[in-house]
Formats: structure tokens, C-alpha cells, sequence
């Protein structure tokens, strides 16, 4: 008799952690909680409630103010006959004394079946998944993403539109700040969705999440001039078309993509609390930016709160899907629970458990206090309380150049120069790190600057031209 294997430990940090199947998998079970427990009177909506997690309980550990996020998941695991346990002000909880966040998902760990997290750090959800013993999902962490709500939006697409491949998806906003944008988009991508970015003047997508659009995603940015002179971008994945019309082998048609009417409009908020600058220039999408013809039947989504960038007179437009969109949140994230807590064995869905294959970048770690740390300010790695628990690891990225990419918050640091351990040189030339498999590739480490490895005892390493090897003695 063999033994029991344990089930594999799953966490939803990124839209990424999800293969396209399970994405599938977790619309197939939504769509099946509707139907078995419907309201009468709407039918995107949760009417009644069953008890198959009546022996779970699911803790949501919010750092940041939240009111879809935190009731959708505390509606859906009530729905699913489960208990909640909250911490939902950072203000009465053992973070205002001082705890790390590392040991409290440690203690969380004993007292629930899987935690959701909000924080306001970049990358925050990682470490907690490090440091957690039951599964975590991310809530939304600083500007990095938000997979659970791009779990919502594409199936508020898939409803609406019966697939996602082809669709004309124009998102309008702050594209930089907003981590539902950064989920949103690698989704659809991997989907096979046109992309239309409008963003707020200054507010484009960050550069590593259009690199990974390119990179990973195969997107091309496609632009035309129309007749009025202005420019229009939009990123497809020509080596998996679209449609027949809209490529000719490996040519892209921009004529006829940029033609193509759009299938819904997201609209974001300004994400004030990452700008410095809070009374910048915003677009304001109302009724006459929607009488344009290539709206015509769009979709008008968002993923809310808003503020003043979506006129509330659009509200009773039969094109509004932002309230429906917001229901689908209590299906979605009941039927995400249950399947990371395999409650629906009857299903057969334990292939849940696979997931995407473990990264094959390899892992560059070193301690905290020595060498290059990630550039964004605000990932989790700079904030001083989980100065114990990280190290400053990066993935090393090397899609014709070098970079490395932070462990919790997925930013690429482009520039650094490489220095040796044991000999202690540095050199500017990162490829060397372009080479895990080789000998002495563990004996490198990373600096910011010449400065940063000269300040750490390094030296410039000598090149044949400056130092001849020496010959061998008789």
C-alpha cells in the first residue's frame, strides 16, 4: 500500500501563478455556483449558500483600505458555508507594535485554512507565500497586481463576449499605479486579446511589464496615424493571429486592426496614494467619449472604487458592466477557494494542484545588507520590518541582454556591474550572469554601481591589455 501523498501547497501571488486551463477551471466552477445557487431576480449574482467548506475558515489580513476585495472574499467564504476571521485595520493589529509581516502569516498560519492579503507593499504577497504554511491569495499588494480581480474582469468578458481571443480591449487611466492593469494585461495576452492602452498623460505601463508583454507574451506594439493625425498603439501577438483578416503570415495589418471596433472599455481610477503629484491630468470617460461609433457595443468596465474618471450618468447605459463585474466577484472567489482547498472532489479538479512549472531562470540570492537591491522603493525588501526575513534575490533574465528581476516585486534592474568574491573584481560586463550552469557562477555578486563594489573593498578587474598574463617560470 503506498503511502498518502500530501497535496501540493498552492498560492495565487500573480494572474501568472494560474496556467490558462486553470483560469478555465476556476470560470467552469463560478459558472456552476451560479447556476446551483442563483438569485431569482439577477442572474450574475449569488442567491443561496451551500456548506461544503463548513469545516474552513479563511482569515483576511488587510493592510490597505478595501471594500470589494475584503466583503467579496468574506461574502464568497460565508456563501461556501466556511467562517471568517479578519484583521482589517493595520491600526489595531500587532503590525502597529511592530510585527513583521513574515510572522504574522506565520501565527495566521494556525488559526485559518488560507489567508487573503492587501498591502500597500509591492511584492508583500511573495514574501507572505514564503513565510505561510496554508495557501495565500493576493488582495491587491502596492503597485504590483491584483490576480483575483483580473480573475473577475475576464469572466465579465467571457459572459458578456463567449470568448477572449480577438477581443479590442481599450484600458483608459493610470496604467503605471493600478495593479489590476499590470494583471489584467498579462491575461490577456496570454488569451490572445488585442490590447488599446490609453493611458493618463505620464501614466503608461511600467517599462518591465511592457518588456514581459514583448518578452514573454509575444505582444508586438502595433501604431497607425488615422486621418485626424493622431496616433494609436495597440499590442497583438502576430505569431498566434488573431483573426485570418487581420495578419498575412507573420505582416501585420495595422489598417485593419486599428478599424476593428472595441469590444470593452476599462476604465481606472488615479491611483493618488503611489503618485507624489495628486492633482495631475486625468481622463473622464462619460457618455459623449462612448457616442463615438467604435464603442458602440462595448462593454464599460471598471474595477471600482471610482471617483470622478466614470460619470455616474452612464450608470443606466445597457453597455455599464462595472456592478455586474463587482458581483461576479463572490462566484469567482468562491470558486477560487475551493479548488486551492479541494472542496469539490466530485469535480475531479485536483489537477488544480500542478500549476505553472517552477521558474527556469535561475535564482541569484544574496544577504540583505550587502550588494544590489531592487530599485523600486517601494518593494517589500526595503521596508525595515522584514529586515530579518529578505534577502535580495532576483530572477536572472537573459532575452538577449541581462537583467535580473526582484524575487517579490518582478521589477528589472537593467544596469549593474559584477563582481567576484573571491577575487574580488568587479567588471561591467553582466553577461557573466548569463551563465548559471557554468563553474564559479555562485562566486558572483551583483553591485548597483562601480561606486557601490569600490565602497565594498572590489576592484576594477584588469583586462589582457592592462596586465599581460604572466609567463610561466623555468
Amino acid at each position: 500500500m503506498t503511502a498518502k501523498t500530501q497535496p501540493v501547497l498552492r498560492h495565487v501571488v500573480s494572474i501568472n501563478d494560474l496556467t490558462n486551463k486553470e483560469i478555465e477551471t476556476v470560470f467552469d466552477v463560478a459558472q456552476s455556483f451560479l447556476d446551483e445557487l442563483p438569485d431569482p431576480r439577477l442572474s450574475y449574482r449569488i442567491g443561496r449558500s451551500t456548506d461544503i467548506a463548513s469545516k474552513s475558515i479563511l482569515a483576511t489580513l488587510f493592510y490597505e483600505p478595501s471594500t470589494r476585495t475584503r466583503l467579496s472574499f468574506e461574502s464568497a467564504m460565508l456563501r461556501l458555508g466556511g467562517d471568517v476571521i479578519t484583521s482589517a485595520d493595520p491600526a489595531t493589529s500587532s503590525a502597529a507594535k511592530g510585527e513583521s509581516l513574515a510572522d504574522s502569516v506565520r501565527v495566521v498560519s494556525n488559526y485559518a485554512d488560507v489567508i487573503v492579503i492587501r498591502h500597500p507593499r509591492d511584492g508583500a504577497a511573495r514574501l507572505a507565500a514564503e513565510y505561510a504554511s496554508i495557501p495565500v491569495i493576493n488582495g491587491g499588494d502596492g503597485a504590483h497586481e491584483h490576480p483575483t480581480q483580473t480573475l473577475c474582469d475576464l469572466f465579465t468578458l467571457k459572459r458578456k463576449h463567449k470568448q477572449l481571443k480577438n477581443l479590442k480591449i481599450a484600458i483608459s487611466g493610470d496604467l503605471r499605479g493600478s495593479r489590476t492593469i499590470h494583471s489584467f494585461v498579462y491575461a490577456l495576452a496570454r488569451f490572445g486579446a488585442i490590447i488599446d492602452p490609453m493611458a493618463a498623460p505620464g501614466m503608461e505601463l511600467p517599462a518591465h511589464v511592457h518588456r514581459r508583454l514583448k518578452e514573454e507574451y509575444r505582444c508586438e506594439l502595433v501604431s497607425a496615424t488615422d486621418e485626424s493625425g493622431t496616433v494609436d498603439a495597440m499590442y497583438v501577438t502576430p505569431d498566434e493571429p488573431h483573426q485570418q483578416s487581420l495578419f498575412s503570415g507573420a505582416e501585420v495589418d495595422h489598417s485593419v486592426i486599428m478599424r476593428k471596433k472595441i469590444d470593452a472599455v476599462y476604465v481606472t481610477r488615479f491611483q493618488k496614494e503611489r503618485w507624489a503629484d495628486k492633482d495631475q491630468e486625468y481622463p473622464r470617460i462619460d457618455a459623449k467619449f462612448l457616442k463615438d461609433s467604435k464603442y458602440s457595443h462595448a462593454s464599460v468596465m471598471h474595477p471600482l472604487p471610482r471617483v470622478n474618471e466614470l460619470d455616474a450618468a452612464f450608470d443606466s447605459d445597457s453597455r455599464a458592466m462595472y456592478f455586474q463585474q463587482a458581483a461576479y466577484g463572490v462566484p469567482i472567489r468562491m470558486a477560487l477557494i475551493s479548488l486551492l482547498l479541494s472542496l469539490r472532489p466530485d469535480r475531479n479538479l485536483q489537477k488544480f494542484e500542478n500549476g505553472f512549472d517552477s521558474p527556469k531562470q535561475p535564482l541569484y540570492s544574496q544577504p540583505r545588507t550587502f550588494g544590489i537591491r531592487c530599485a523600486n522603493k517601494n518593494c517589500i525588501s526595503h521596508e525595515p520590518m522584514e529586515a530579518q526575513y529578505v534577502a535580495n534575490k532576483f530572477y536572472v533574465i537573459n532575452n538577449g541582454t541581462t537583467r535580473l528581476r526582484c524575487f517579490y516585486c518582478e521589477n528589472d534592474i537593467e544596469h549593474f556591474v559584477v563582481g567576484h568574491r573571491k577575487q574580488m573584481w568587479f567588471a561591467p560586463d553582466t553577461s557573466l550572469f548569463s551563465r548559471p550552469g557554468e563553474p564559479g557562477f555562485r562566486d558572483l555578486v551583483a553591485f548597483a554601481a562601480p561606486e557601490d563594489a569600490i565602497a565594498a573593498g572590489y576592484h576594477p578587474k584588469q583586462t589582457s591589455k592592462q596586465s599581460p598574463p604572466r609567463r610561466a617560470s623555468a
